[in-house]
C-alpha cells in the first residue's frame, strides 16, 4: 500500500488524537493501587517512596535504602511529577515540605496528608563559603527584619490565619541603592516560597530577600533554576544567595555557608486516601493551563527563546562543522595540516563522547561562568555540539563525491580551495541535506535542556505552567505538540528545496 503525503499526516493527527484522548484518560484515573498502604512513619521501611530530587526529603529518605527492609527511592525533577506518579499508583508515598504539601492536597483530589510529621526542618539562605563579608550584612538585615516583624508580616500574608493571608504583601522601599546588584538564586516550583505569578516570581523567599536588598541598599536580580543546581551556581559565582526553601544539613555546610534561619517547618507525608473526588472537565482544565492568569506566555516566551537559541546554534555549528570537516578531508588527501587536524579530532571525540547536558553544565558553570546572557551561552553549548556532528556529516558528504571530481577540478587548473567550494562542496551539500535535517531536529529538540541554566525555554514554561496547577499531562502535550509541529514544518521546507535541486539536475 502506497501511503501519500495527506494520508501520512491524516495517520499521524489521528495518532496525535489517540494520545491526547489515552493521556486524559489515564490522568483522570486515581484508581491505580499502590503496592504498600502507608498509614504512618513506621509504614515507610520497604515502601515505594517519591521525593523531589536533592530536597531533605530525599536525604533523609535515603537512609531506609540502606536498612535491607525493600524500600526504593523514587527521585523526581519536580515536586509535581512525584504527585502525578503517586496518582498513578506507581508510589506509595510522596515525603515533601509542609507548604507545598498542603497545596499538592488542595489541588489533587483523592490524597491526603498523614498526621504523622517525617521531620522537622530550619529554612535559611545559602551564601559562598569565599563571602563571608555577605554572609555578615545578610544576617544583620534579617536579624533587624526579625525584631521589627517584617518577616512575619511576610510569612503570614502567605500562609499565616485565614484573616491574615493577603493582608499584609511587602512592598518595595523607596531607598537608595548605591550597593550593586544581589543576583538571587531560586526554584520557582516551590509555592508558597517561590513561585510565577502574572509572569514575575513571587512567594515568601522572594519577599524576605526584597526586603534585605531594601536593607542592604541593593537591587535584587532573580534567577530561576533547577533547584539541584542553585549550590553550583553559589559556588561558581554565578548568584549570590540561594533562596528556595533550604533546609540546614551537615552535608551541605561543606560547601556552603547558612545565615540564621528565618523559619521552621517540617516534611509531610503524601499518601492516596481511597476517595476519587470529583473530577474536573477537559474545558476547565484547559482554562487553568493556559488561560488563566496568562498562562500561555510561559509558552510563548520559552518558544521565542528556544526558537533564537536553535537559530544561532544552527548557524555556529554549521560554519564550525564545515570548517573541521574541510581541515580533515583536506589533511586525509594531500596529509598536510597535521596538528590542526589533530586538534580536530581531540574535539569531535570529546564533544561526542559526552552527554550534551554535561557540556551546556561545565560551559555555563566553568568556561564562560563570568557570562550572564543565558541565551548566549546557550547557544555557543549547543552549536559547539551540534558542529561535531556536522562536521562528520559533511565530511561524508565530501568523501561520497567521486575523487575524478576532484581530479577533473585540478586538471583545469584550479587549486584545491576552487576545486573544493566550484566543484565539490556544491555536490556534497546535495547528498547531505537529509542528514543535516536531522541534526537540526535533534539540535532543536536537544534545547529542551536549558532550564538546567535557568534559561526560559520552551520545556521550562511548560514545567511553570505544571507548578502553578499541578497538573502533568496538559502542559507537556502542548509543548510536545508545538515540537511536532516545528519538525513537521522544517521536514516539508527541506523536501521542497531537495526537489528544487533534483529539478536543477535535469
Amino acid at each position: 500500500m502506497k501511503f501519500t503525503k495527506k494520508k501520512t499526516s491524516i495517520i499521524a493527527f489521528m495518532l496525535l488524537l489517540t494520545v491526547v484522548i489515552t493521556g486524559i484518560s489515564a490522568c483522570s484515573n486515581d484508581n491505580s493501587k499502590a503496592g504498600k498502604e502507608v498509614k504512618n512513619v513506621g509504614d515507610l521501611p520497604g515502601a515505594k517512596i517519591g521525593v523531589q530530587l536533592g530536597t531533605t526529603g530525599d536525604i533523609y529518605v535515603s537512609d531506609y535504602e540502606k536498612d535491607g527492609s525493600g524500600t526504593k527511592v523514587e527521585r523526581y525533577n519536580k515536586g509535581a511529577d512525584a504527585i502525578q506518579a503517586l496518582k498513578l499508583g506507581k508510589i506509595d508515598c510522596v515525603v515533601i515540605d509542609e507548604q507545598p504539601a498542603l497545596e499538592f492536597v488542595k489541588q489533587n483530589t483523592g490524597l491526603k496528608i498523614l498526621d504523622d510529621e517525617f521531620t522537622k526542618e530550619d529554612y535559611a539562605l545559602c551564601i559562598g563559603k569565599d563571602n563571608p563579608e555577605l554572609l555578615e550584612n545578610v544576617n544583620t538585615a534579617l536579624e533587624k527584619l526579625q525584631s521589627d516583624g517584617t518577616i512575619d508580616s511576610i510569612i503570614n500574608n502567605y500562609i499565616g490565619s485565614d484573616s491574615q493571608i493577603g493582608k499584609t504583601p511587602y512592598e518595595k522601599k523607596d531607598v537608595e541603592r548605591k550597593n550593586g546588584t544581589l543576583k538571587i538564586g531560586t526554584n520557582a516550583e516551590f509555592p508558597p516560597y517561590e513561585y510565577y505569578e502574572d509572569n514575575q516570581i513571587t512567594g515568601i523567599d522572594i519577599d524576605i530577600m526584597q526586603a534585605v536588598c531594601d536593607e542592604l541598599g541593593m537591587d535584587m536580580q532573580v534567577e530561576d533554576m533547577a533547584f539541584d543546581s542553585i549550590i553550583a551556581a553559589i559556588t561558581s559565582g554565578k548568584v549570590d544567595v540561594g533562596a528556595s526553601g533550604f533546609t540546614v544539613t551537615e552535608d551541605r555546610k561543606k560547601n556552603i555557608n547558612f545565615t540564621d534561619s528565618y523559619i521552621t517547618t517540617k516534611q509531610d507525608i503524601i499518601v492516596k486516601d481511597g476517595s476519587s473526588g470529583s473530577k474536573i472537565g477537559l474545558k476547565e482544565k484547559l482554562y487553568d493551563n493556559f488561560v488563566k492568569d496568562s498562562r500561555y506566555m510561559y509558552i510563548v516566551k520559552g518558544l521565542g527563546n528556544t526558537v533564537v537559541i536553535t537559530l544561532f546554534a544552527v548557524m555556529l555549528g554549521i560554519i564550525l562543522g564545515f570548517l573541521i570537516a574541510v581541515v580533515r578531508t583536506s589533511h586525509d588527501r594531500n596529509g598536510g595540516l597535521t596538528i590542526l587536524n589533530g586538534l580536530c579530532q581531540a574535539y569531535l571525540t570529546i564533544i561526542r563522547g559526552t552527554p550534551v547536558m554535561i557540556q551546556l553544565l561545565i560551559i555555563y558553570y566553568v568556561i564562560l561562568a563570568s557570562v550572564t546572557n543565558k541565551i548566549l551561552v546557550a547557544a555557543i553549548a549547543f552549536g559547539l555540539n551540534s558542529a561535531a556532528y556536522v562536521a562528520e556529516i559533511v565530511r561524508s558528504g565530501i568523501m561520497s563525491v567521486e575523487i575524478g571530481q576532484f581530479e577533473a577540478g585540478r586538471s583545469l587548473g584550479l587549486n584545491y580551495k576552487q576545486t573544493m567550494t566550484s566543484i565539490i562542496l556544491p555536490q556534497a551539500v546535495k547528498n547531505i541535506l537529509p542528514a543535516l535535517l536531522n541534526e537540526v531536529i535533534s539540535l532543536l529538540k536537544e534545547t529542551s535542556i536549558s532550564g538546567y541554566i535557568g534559561l526560559m525555554d520552551l520545556t521550562k514554561g511548560g514545567d511553570i505552567i505544571r507548578s502553578n496547577t499541578y497538573e502533568a499531562f496538559l502542559p507537556l502535550i502542548a509543548v510536545a505538540i508545538i515540537y511536532l509541529v516545528i519538525v513537521m514544518i522544517l521536514s516539508r521546507c527541506v523536501s521542497r528545496l531537495e526537489r528544487r535541486l533534483r529539478n536543477n539536475e535535469r
